[in-house]
């Protein structure tokens, strides 16, 4: 079977850009309820907060424009965590074929990237969450079950889309 006789709504690309698309939204979902209940700040503020990832301070005065831009960069950050989980997974089987487990630990390996590597060398800096026991525990949850796991379990029916059972 190739590629081109698969229907359209499971080719490999798809799954994985879906995998991108629904980590991506489970995690702006959970951030944007956090902290609009917890302190009530507007889902736009949290948009330019990614922005300040960029553009520092200056993405709070933006409005509407650096919000798009946070929400935009924010989904190809989650594209290009699923499209990297699905290049390793063809080379490592074990990615794919234990996608829970697997995808737990991606998730948290994403979680100390994002933490300790991207925002510090950002014009974001640290942020200003780092200190909430709470967000940090409820964050590393998120990354694992509602970030790393649906890229690993897209990933999983990208591959087997393919035919790599």
């Amino acid at each position: 079977m190739t590629t081109a006789s698969i229907p359209s709504r499971s080719h490999p690309l798809r799954l994985v850009i879906a995998g991108g698309l629904v980590a991506g939204a489970l995690d702006i979902t959970y951030a944007c309820v956090f902290w609009g209940v917890r302190a009530r700040v507007p889902a736009t503020r949290i948009f330019q907060s990614v922005a300040a990832g960029l553009l520092g301070k200056a993405s709070f005065e933006g409005g509407a424009a650096t919000a798009a831009l946070g929400l935009g960069l924010h989904f190809f950050i989650a594209l290009s965590m699923s499209f990297t989980y699905y290049l390793v997974a063809g080379r490592w089987a074990l990615l794919w074929r234990r996608p829970v487990p697997m995808g737990a630990a991606y998730g948290l390996l994403l979680y100390g990237i994002m933490n300790y590597i991207v925002l510090p060398l950002s014009a974001a800096g640290s942020g200003g969450s780092g200190r909430n026991v709470l967000w940090i525990s409820l964050s590393i949850l998120v990354h694992m079950l509602l970030i790393g796991v649906p890229i690993a379990l897209f990933t999983r029916r990208a591959r087997e889309a393919l035919g790599r059972h």
